[in-house]
Formats: structure tokens, sequence, C-alpha cells
């Protein structure tokens, strides 16, 4: 337990990104993308890269495990970085190795520091592939490595937006794994290659507004998969903003109430980086629906002048918010626990719970 929450309960963090990797691994992504000058169609072979266990505790000790003990966080959910999963680059071949190594890195990280780090899966995704790679990634990740929860991207495109909807059949053989290994996915796009669109600010928030509108006007999905758990990250993009049109938009559509449509299925995490925008959060969306999140050094790293604290140093926003003690325990641990089902097995195998 972190030094800054001693005696407390868990603070979960369920959005947390390697983006601190050794440099070989940019590398080999470098030589990925020299092969495929050559020919988009390059078929890859998986390779080595050499990064040791020395290198990747440099890594993690004075970035994530450090702000990790000095904001009161404990452990976090611990995926590849989101912007360099690249689904838009190269091909299936070139999706999979890269896919393969990077969470290969993340389950390292959680062998070395087991009472930190759970493991989230990257899946390798791309543009003209079906589903079926992506769901035997999930299964080795799961089975094999102790993950518990994925990061599906709805547009393997890089902004333009050539898959089909959430609820499409196309998605089917993953959410089938994903029911079927009891995983959550969090629903997360990569780098924008498209110039109207921002990676980590127009691509990342208009995508999760646009699949929060997919999920909700899903007719069957959550039928065909009563157990479907999916996270929609960066506090819902502008839809706790907009709240008011979602609703007015599903009583035209004539579906069903929006908390009624999300209360077992949707989630919305806290990465939203100001005292206003997670109190309007915890306002709209039910405690139920909320996890804790920061995505610590990620997409935004600096210090507030406002505040003289960093912007994604998300805890003190929960803490500062008017729900109760109660409610804010429930946002830090246990929706946590519940909308990540493997998350208590592995908690009490290193010893937190």
């Amino acid at each position: 337990m972190s030094e800054a929450n001693q005696g407390n309960g868990l603070i979960i963090d369920c959005h947390g990104h390697y983006t601190t990797a050794p440099g070989e691994l940019g590398d080999y992504r470098e030589q990925q993308k020299a092969d495929l000058k050559t020919n988009d169609l390059f078929e890859h072979v998986k390779g080595m890269i050499n990064i040791s266990d020395d290198q990747l505790r440099e890594s993690v000790e004075g970035a994530q495990l450090k702000l990790q003990n000095e904001r009161g966080s404990d452990v976090t959910i611990f995926s590849p970085r989101a912007s360099w999963m690249g689904h838009h680059i190269g091909n299936q071949s070139t999706s999979k190795y890269w896919t393969e190594h990077c969470n290969e890195l993340i389950y390292r990280l959680t062998e070395l520091y087991p009472q930190n780090f759970i493991g989230g899966a990257q899946l390798p995704q791309s543009p003209n592939a079906d589903m079926a790679a992506s769901a035997a990634e999930l299964e080795r990740c799961v089975t094999e490595y102790g993950f518990v929860g994925c990061n599906l991207s709805p547009d393997p495109s890089g902004g333009h937006w050539t898959a089909p909807r959430l609820d499409d059949r196309y998605w089917y053989p993953i959410y089938e794994k994903m029911s079927e290994l009891n995983v959550p996915a969090m629903i997360h796009v990569s780098a924008s290659c498209h110039h109207c669109f921002d990676t980590t600010g127009s691509h990342y928030l208009g995508a999760d507004t646009t699949a929060f509108q997919h999920l909700m006007m899903a007719k069957t999905l959550f039928k065909d998969f009563p157990d479907l758990k999916l996270i929609i990250p960066h506090g819902g993009g502008a839809v706790p903003y907009h709240w008011g049109r979602f609703r007015g938009l599903a009583d035209m559509m004539k579906l069903d109430n929006l908390h009624d449509i999300i209360r077992d299925h949707i989630y919305f995490d806290t990465c939203v980086y100001h005292q206003e925008g997670i109190d309007l959060l915890v306002d709209v969306i039910p405690t139920e629906n909320i996890l804790f999140a920061s995505e610590m050094v990620g997409a935004v790293r600096g210090i507030d002048p406002q505040t003289s604290h960093y912007f994604d140093d998300t805890k003190r926003y929960i803490d500062a918010c008017k729900l109760s003690d109660e409610g804010k325990q429930q946002i830090f641990e246990g929706n946590v626990r519940k909308v990540f089902p493997r998350l208590d097995a592995r908690l009490a195998e290193v010893g937190l719970i």
C-alpha cells in the first residue's frame, strides 16, 4: 500500500499505460515501419527485443511507481501505451507481433512489481482484419499472464472510422471471448493519422463520445452478451456534459432510460483533469458507474498553474468532490473490483486483500 494511503481501503487506478518504455521498443517499431516502406503487405516475423529487467525497473521507478506512492494510489491496471498501439500501421502480421512484444513487457512489469501493476492487454487489431487474432491474444494474456482486461479500439483505421459500429456482429468474436474469460474492455482509440483529428484531444474525446452513442443505441448487444462490461475512458468524452442531449435522443428514439442502459454494462473513468469536470461527472453519472483512473504519465503531464498540482493527479479531485466517504471508496475500489471480476483473485494472490 502506498505511503500516502496507509490505513485506508485500496485505491485502484483502472487506466494506466506504459508510456516510459525503453528506447529498444521504439526501435523495433521503427524497423517495422521501414520494412513496410518496401512493401505494405510485408509479412513480419516476431524477432527479439533485448530489454533487461534493470531497464524495466529504471523506466518506472522514477515515473509511475514514484507517482503511485506520492499521490496515494496502490495498484494500477497497466497496459501498453495507447497512442503507440497504432493499429493503422501495416497489416495483421505487423500488429500481431508488435502487440505481443508490448503485452510481454507489461507481463514482465507485473512480475517485477506484483503489488503495483496488474495487466491490461493491447489487442492486435488491423483495419482489414477480423477479430480472430485479437480474441486469441486476449486469451493468451488472460490465461498465461493473468491479465484482467483489455483495450479495444473502435477505430483501428486511426481516425478514418472505417470499422463497423460497436454493436455490429464484426465485433462479436471479441465480445464472445471477453464474456468467456470474464473480462471487460476499455474502449480506447490509438493515434490519429487523419489530419483533422489530434490524437490526445479531439480524436480521443471524440471517440469516447462516439463509442457511447454506438452503445446507447445498441438494440441487441447487451441481450446477446448480458455480462459484457465496457469502460468509456477520459470521463466519457463529451457525454456527461451533454447528458441532457443524450437523454433527449434516447427519448426520441424510444430507447430505454439512460440509467437503465448503462447500469450493468457501460462505465466511465475519472481521467478528467480539473475539479469542475470531476464535479460534473459525479453529479450526472451514477456513482456505481464511475471507476477511478488517472492515466498518469500520459496525455497531460504538466502542472496546473491554477492549482500548482499536476493535472493528472485525479485522486485529489475525487477527494475534494461532494460524495460521501462511502461513495468515494466505491469509485476508488469497489466499482473497479466489480467491473474487473478477475481482479480479486490477483489482488489476493499478491497480498493486497
